[in-house]
């Protein structure tokens, strides 16, 4: 088991009366690659802030190693960042800019030039030392910004969604590079993001946040297969979320119909949230299966068809290399690990109804577009 790196007590900040973090705790372990995820204004970049101690906390304590460090000043924490614009200085090349805090420390030339070395073999910038910063692509600016970052070998790197300017393909690389390199020198890494495909595909631990409190920790599999409410559900990946009755262990009741699943531990008759994933879902025949419904839209995505399909006035997202015309009836069979039931919470009946299935996604291309102005 890995050691506790940095513990935050019950962090509580607020911003001229109005609280952006509410009650905030959360145990990191040493060595980890944790990403704090939600929307904006949810609470991550303030967390991270304050672990990096450009903010302090209106209440609660921040622990690193054990020790409180509420009121250690940022430049004398073991703890380094990485900011989305990368904070590059124009007017010095490569080598400089990566051996810029090293000498700001007093090291002497011969370990800067081991030490650079070796910090460009590891963001895989070898031959780059005596370029421009300014004729660098994005992805290299940025692994000049980790390479920076890291050289005074902190035990935590702080990354604010640092890949939100770069392009898609781009994005997806450094992806895979940061996790690597997040791997090749040990350290805890905590990242902030509102991507969930880059928290699922970077990360040992994520964190989902919103509106300042904490809603689920976990593996990226355990976000994605067990959420916690209807929120978690929504946020990582597409869920069809519906109004259900725990009949007993392994049986839960909705449409009208009992359903066999892997969940226990409810009040008898308890009313539930339950999640199925698009993808799970069988089609079959008509009257085949345990509902039938109609398809009310479809869309190709390329390896698949987002199909919507109207079952009882409630349309549902089924994703399936098969093509069903819009208009026709189909079946569907769920099988018992397809079905997760949740408790209730404050977030039922807020999602999981793709009657507006356009107007969400218009709403998400247009929060993508404020985000990255």
């Amino acid at each position: 088991m890995k050691k506790e790196l940095i513990k935050l007590e019950n962090l509580v900040m607020e911003f001229d009366g109005q609280r952006v973090l509410d009650n905030v705790s959360l145990s990191i372990e040493n060595g980890r690659f944790l990403t704090l995820l939600g929307p904006s204004g949810c609470g991550k970049t303030t967390t991270l802030r304050i672990i990096g101690g450009f903010l302090t906390p209106t209440s609660g304590t921040v622990l690193f190693d054990g020790q409180p460090i509420n009121n250690v000043p940022a430049y004398k924490r073991q703890i380094n960042t990485v900011f989305q614009n990368y904070a590059l200085f124009p007017h010095l090349d490569v080598y400089d800019n990566i051996a810029f805090g090293l000498r700001i420390a007093g090291v002497k030339e011969p370990e800067i030039d081991r030490r650079v070395s070796e910090m460009l073999s590891v963001v895989s910038l070898n031959g780059f030392e005596n370029r421009s910063v300014t004729a660098l692509s994005g992805g290299q600016q940025q692994r000049v910004a980790i390479a920076r970052a890291l050289i005074n070998r902190p035990k935590v790197l702080l990354l604010d969604e640092p890949l939100g300017a770069l392009d898609l393909r781009l994005r997806k690389d450094m992806q895979n590079e940061l996790k690597r390199i997040q791997q090749e020198v040990g350290i805890t890494f905590i990242y902030v993001t509102h991507d969930q495909e880059e928290a699922l595909s970077m990360s040992d631990t994520v964190v989902v946040m919103d509106s300042g409190r904490i809603q689920q920790v976990g593996t990226p599999e355990d976000i994605y297969n067990e959420p916690a409410n209807a929120y978690v559900a929504d946020f990582i990946g597409e869920s069809n979320i519906l109004d259900g009755i725990m009949k007993s262990d392994f049986k839960v009741n909705f449409f009208g119909r009992d359903f066999d699943c892997l969940d226990k531990g409810f009040a008898p008759d308890e009313p539930v949230d339950v999640v199925i994933r698009p993808e799970d879902v069988d089609i079959v025949a008509p009257g085949a299966g345990q509902l039938t419904g109609t398809v009310t839209n479809v869309t190709f995505k390329g390896v698949h068809y987002d199909t919507i399909v109207n079952f009882s006035g409630f349309k549902w997202l089924i994703q399936t290399t098969d093509f069903n015309a819009e208009g026709s009836r189909i079946g569907i069979r769920l099988n018992p690990d397809d079905i997760h039931v949740m408790h209730k919470s404050e977030y039922s009946g807020m999602f999981g109804d793709y009657s507006s299935y356009s107007a969400e996604y218009d709403e998400i291309a247009v929060a993508e577009e404020s985000e990255e102005e």
